[in-house]
């Protein structure tokens, strides 16, 4: 089985190849054969071969095009996060074909933890790097076993997943994240803007957050109201253009303007919340993140987190990490 996401546009393509592929795991049976097939099918597409050369790989199968120089083997480990970013940044990857994982359901049985962390968090690390990379395509090879066994139906690509042992296990929830990154990250969706946009909200830090709470608990006063809030503010349209050009590294202003969609409003739509947090100031509090790295940072945990949620695309309205003043 196979997965495919990401329609992003082409990078500007390296000098002497129309593409760059990297296949994972490509020392392995299967995987050697497409390795050979596309090295010789595709001269002027760089095929680069990642493998750690663990118990079932081998570089016989690929004797023949080791000498080719649209060939390249790179040893190395899919569950090492560094090595993987470096990979994508310095061969520039335009598409990845991931075979890597253990293999043979028997010796699953006695390594679970080992099959888990490569196959799971091995798959988890590189289509990060590769979303990271804006790679166009990703292709994930799966196992007919995730499907579970039976001898009296035949199973498509709709078939609900249902393994029984720990490789088609391990198969079956790595494929969950491939299919995460297309469903969360790869759907291209315009920012959607209720109304105007004109409303202007404050936005704190979830760590300034965290410490006003600790400050209230130490230092407060029983019976007591306390505004916890900032005078930064900016308004719901230049958060979406802030937001767009941090993620989609937009150029100008029009090819901002492209990934928003202005909708109906609802019913009530408040313009903003201007508060006065001198009682916090007093207990010797105040934010200490500024925005630019707040935004930053916040992007980033989102990359990291967001398939943790079910259905998370459908209530982003809560900011667990840049918080709205409280």
């Amino acid at each position: 089985m196979s997965g495919g996401f990401f329609g992003a546009e082409a990078a500007p393509l390296p000098p002497g190849f129309l593409k760059r592929i990297l296949v994972t795991g490509g020392a392995g049976f299967i995987a050697s054969h497409v390795v050979v097939s596309l090295v010789e099918k595709y001269p002027n597409y760089m095929i680069i071969n990642l493998d750690k050369l663990g118990y079932c790989a081998s570089l016989k199968n690929l004797e023949k095009v080791s000498e080719k120089q649209n060939y390249k083997f790179v040893q190395g480990d899919i569950c090492e996060p560094n090595f993987v970013k470096e990979l994508f940044e310095t061969e520039k990857i335009d598409i990845v074909l991931h075979f890597a994982a253990q293999t043979h359901v028997d010796l699953s049985f006695w390594h679970k933890l080992e099959f888990n962390y490569v196959n799971v968090y091995g798959t988890y690390v590189l289509v990060g790097a590769a979303y990271e990379a804006n790679v166009e395509k990703f292709m994930y090879v799966s196992t007919d076993e995730v499907y579970g066994g039976s001898c009296d139906k035949e199973f498509d690509e709709s078939s609900p997943k249902q393994p029984t042992n720990p490789y088609a296990t391990s198969k079956a929830a790595a494929e969950c994240f491939v299919q995460s990154y297309w469903e969360r990250y790869q759907q291209n969706r315009k920012c959607c803007i209720h109304g105007s946009g004109l409303q202007r909200r404050n936005f704190l830090y979830a760590s300034d957050v965290a410490e006003a709470f600790l400050t209230v608990m130490k230092k407060g006063q029983p019976g007591e109201i306390y505004n916890i809030g900032t005078d930064f503010e900016m308004s719901i349209t230049q958060l979406a253009k802030e937001l767009i050009h941090l993620i989609k590294n937009t150029r100008s202003e029009a090819e901002t303007e492209c990934w928003m969609d202005y909708v109906k409003d609802r019913p009530t739509n408040d313009l903003g919340y201007p508060m006065n947090s001198g009682k916090m100031h007093s207990l010797g509090w105040r934010p200490k993140v500024p925005w630019k790295e707040g935004i930053k940072k916040t992007i980033e945990w989102y990359q990291e987190n967001f398939h943790n949620w079910k259905n998370a695309d459908k209530a982003l309205e809560p900011f667990p990490v840049a918080e709205e003043s409280v």
